[in-house]
């Protein structure tokens, strides 16, 4: 699976085709655990870690990864694995429409508390995952799964009075956050893709609209991660901090909902945020120029000196955009980011790793099952942007 990076320079339609041709079977046959779903992570010698439980924000990503793939290549391996995937994920559905967190390795419950929660980041996945499912492999059953777990969401994870989504269903309070409301933003938006339903359009406004009123900074055009329960800032540095990969990843679902949605309002909001993130997230020193870091502050102080893997690939969508809206730099700086990935987080390795420091070492050597969903979303938008191969088909 690993590549030789010695071996002679690739471009970015070289590796893209690598991608696909080698390393992403490879990676999914050593990922699978037979009929029991996917193992969360690959360890640094590309074995898994057959005695650790499983997470359902692994198992629902990887059923939005797979069923994605299998629409555009038509592949029945592809199809077969998203199917297995899909039966799988029933195991964490503790009531109707609400998923616990995290499951032994056969997706039976542990029996801990802490595990039987169920958090709105995730159910947010399971959304994802079953209506692309649903796409690939129509059912009634599908349709209802996907009605109740957005029923539950809207009736035990979300709070009355403010509109925004609760973390999770236990009694703690917590700080609100901006993930959730920033994935069912895009698994609304993903949903409308699949099925051509207008509500799933009205569903993706009111949730952008409520993240951006309590999330988005206007004095630096960049989002927050939390809020306090009262709904005002963090104090200190906390309310300061802000994600690269965040600020790349609102913007680029605003551009898309302007596209699905004809809302060309929405760009002028995407542009703030992603020249926030152009002014002060990205490396302009070698190894890794041209990479995103993890965290700045809203004055542009680089607050976290490394570089996680998904960042990058949230940074690649949103240059695929910019490229067909007509900038002449975003297509290098597209390609260009591609090939620093591969080269640093895949090249001479037996899987990817997940996070480097300023020297391009390696400070958290796991392949995380639940990062190929962002990887594979930055080869497909890459690709539909013209700048690389897309997946082969068989069709």
């Amino acid at each position: 699976m690993s590549y030789d990076n010695g071996a002679q320079p690739r471009d970015a339609s070289d590796w893209s085709n690598w991608f696909w041709n080698d390393y992403f079977g490879a990676w999914l046959a050593r990922v699978q655990d037979g009929q029991n779903g996917v193992f969360d992570a690959l360890n640094a010698d590309g074995t898994a870690d057959v005695t650790a439980g499983k997470s359902v924000l692994a198992q629902a990503r990887t059923l939005f990864t797979l069923s994605h793939v299998a629409l555009l290549s038509g592949d029945t391996a592809h199809i077969d694995a998203a199917r297995q995937q899909a039966a799988f994920l029933r195991h964490y559905c503790k009531a109707p429409g609400l998923y616990r967190c995290n499951a032994n390795r056969d997706g039976s419950p542990t029996g801990k508390s802490a595990d039987e929660i169920a958090r709105s980041y995730d159910q947010t996945f399971v959304i994802l995952g079953l209506v692309t499912w649903h796409k690939l492999a129509p059912s009634n059953e599908v349709a209802v799964l996907i009605s109740e777990c957005w029923n539950a969401l809207q009736t035990h994870l979300r709070n009355p009075q403010t509109g925004l989504l609760r973390n999770d269903d236990s009694a703690d309070i917590s700080n609100p956050a901006q993930n959730p409301h920033m994935h069912l933003y895009e698994a609304c938006l993903q949903a409308y893709r699949m099925t051509g339903v207008t509500i799933w359009l009205t569903r993706a406004a009111d949730l952008r609209m409520t993240g951006l009123k309590q999330f988005m900074d206007p004095q630096s055009g960049s989002i927050a991660e939390f809020v306090t329960p009262s709904l005002q800032p963090l104090p200190g540095d906390a309310g300061q901090r802000r994600e690269i990969g965040h600020q790349c990843e609102w913007a680029w679902l605003l551009l898309e909902e302007a596209a699905l949605a004809n809302k060309p309002e929405l760009r002028k909001i995407a542009a703030r945020l992603s020249d926030f993130a152009q002014a002060h997230g990205f490396a302009t020193r070698p190894p890794l120029t041209g990479a995103a870091f993890d965290a700045v502050s809203t004055s542009g102080t680089i607050v976290e000196h490394s570089f996680l893997l998904w960042p990058q690939t949230e940074a690649i969508k949103l240059l695929a955009l910019h490229h067909l809206a007509g900038d002449p730099k975003a297509a290098d700086k597209a390609r260009a980011l591609l090939c620093l990935v591969f080269e640093r987080y895949f090249a001479d390795r037996p899987c990817y790793v997940n996070q480097l420091d300023t020297h391009a070492d390696v400070i958290w050597d796991q392949a995380l099952t639940r990062l190929m969903y962002h990887f594979v979303l930055a080869m497909t938008e890459g690709a539909k942007a013209g700048l690389w191969p897309d997946v082969p088909s068989t069709r």
